[in-house]
């Protein structure tokens, strides 16, 4: 099983970033971290670097729920979600599998949650 999901889109950077984002609302789930890797490879190393951000989503009920079961869940947390532009100009979005992302746990109710997540960014990125 892979550890995230991923779809190639025709959108733009910035259009793809805007509907990953609006489709996450509607599923409940914030973006509370953003990086702007491009950027930061730039500021930091001086290197170019196609268009590359990390949107770390956040649905604060399931963040609670699992928090609760095991605190230390907070390493693996927020769900990241890459959108990136590709050699061909199309834009490509992956999000982290949950599922796998929190096997490490070795939790059942952890992994009851996870699969909620996992389904809910499976279909996100479907959507797009």
């Amino acid at each position: 099983m892979k550890y995230y999901f991923t779809k190639n889109t025709s959108l733009s950077f910035e259009k793809a970033i805007e509907r990953t984002t609006e489709l996450l609302k509607e599923q409940g789930f914030g973006i509370i971290t953003e990086i702007d890797v491009t950027s930061t490879f730039k500021n930091k190393l001086n290197l170019d670097f196609r268009k590359y951000r990390i949107l770390g989503a956040c649905n604060p009920a399931f963040a609670h729920e699992v928090l609760s079961k095991d605190s230390m869940i907070g390493l693996l947390l927020p769900c990241n979600v890459v959108v990136q532009e590709m050699e061909d100009g199309s834009t490509e979005i992956s999000a982290i599998n949950a599922k796998v992302n929190m096997e490490i746990a070795k939790s059942d109710s952890v992994a009851d949650i996870a699969c909620k997540v996992t389904e809910i960014l499976e279909k996100v990125i479907q959507k797009i």
